[in-house]
């Protein structure tokens, strides 16, 4: 694994739901822990999709009932996700590319962890602002 990863990931405890969950019980949850996302999981812990803050808001705009709303009709199916080994520069640049906030580390199938732009602060930022900033000047 990664050491820079294995730092972010090393006592988490990612918050994952089945798809038969209501976005209820995913607000809930995420507002009990203060996280902006979810991982939707199978029973064998594979992961299936994310449901995430933006999508929680989109839901409610869309006059859906949270608590008859499952997650599998709302999540993003099949996410974006990187295995341990990746550096926290692969994450940002995920992140980046994919516009969004949350990115699930997966190792040999099953969920470990999960990786959100806040927890990158410093170096690996700067690192990204860098090589961001040499590619628009080669535009």
């Amino acid at each position: 694994m990664n050491r820079e990863m294995a730092e972010i990931i090393r006592n988490q405890a990612p918050l994952t739901l089945p798809p038969s969950a209501t976005v209820q019980e995913a607000c809930t949850h995420m507002h009990a822990n203060r996280f902006g996302a979810v991982l939707v999981t199978n029973p064998k812990g594979e992961l299936v999709g994310i449901f995430t803050g933006r999508d929680a808001v989109r839901v409610l705009a869309e006059g859906k009932d949270a608590g008859a709303t499952l997650l599998h009709h709302v999540m993003t199916k099949d996410p974006e996700h990187l295995p341990p080994r990746h550096t926290a520069i692969h994450a940002l640049r995920l992140m980046r590319d994919g516009g969004f906030r949350h990115v699930p580390v997966v190792h040999e199938g099953v969920v470990i962890g999960i990786v959100s732009r806040g927890d990158f602060r410093g170096l690996e930022q700067d690192r990204l602002d860098e090589e961001t900033g040499i590619w628009e000047r080669m535009r």
